[in-house]
């Protein structure tokens, strides 16, 4: 077991609690500090590990307006990959100060469904608490909660 966490009053837990060596993590950051903190965690409590840095490209709605726009775009896998870029980047730089490495990889759907998907290639998620204000989230959801309850395998929250 890395650590408990409970040292810590941004994170709520930690990692496997089954004392396995955490060899595969995935991160889903979007532009949010909390996304940024998330990654952050994972470099520190899991040193060694393959990162994967995800970010996901809803669906288009009418209430994802950059969504929305990237359906319209003669290639929007492009599309998608380039909005991820800068992104993808800063992600880079962030592991450089850990003397890591990243892998990078853009999902397309419902955020939550995605990240649960992806998450059975891994030992643990890491991920930020939430993003936006409260209107969003009533509107779109909570997607940390959601990939808390629907995960299958431990979830690290960090805020």
């Amino acid at each position: 077991m890395v650590g408990s966490g409970f040292d810590r009053p941004d994170v709520y837990a930690v990692s496997d609690c089954t004392g396995r060596m955490i060899e595969r993590v995935l991160v889903p950051m979007d532009e949010s500090e909390t996304a940024e903190r998330a990654l952050r965690h994972a470099l520190e409590a899991h040193p060694g590990a393959e990162i994967t840095v995800l970010h996901v490209v809803g669906e288009p709605s009418g209430m994802m307006g950059a969504a929305a726009g990237l359906a319209l775009e003669d290639d929007a896998e492009q599309a998608g990959e380039e909005a991820a870029d800068d992104l993808f980047s800063r992600a880079e730089k962030i592991a450089a100060e850990y003397d890591a490495t990243v892998e990078t990889e853009v999902g397309w759907g419902s955020p939550a469904k995605e990240i649960v998907r992806l998450a059975e290639g891994v030992d643990v998620l890491v991920i930020g608490a939430h993003t936006g204000g409260v209107a969003q989230r009533l509107f779109v959801g909570n997607v940390a909660k959601s990939i808390v309850q629907n995960s299958p395998v431990p979830v690290t929250v960090v805020h």
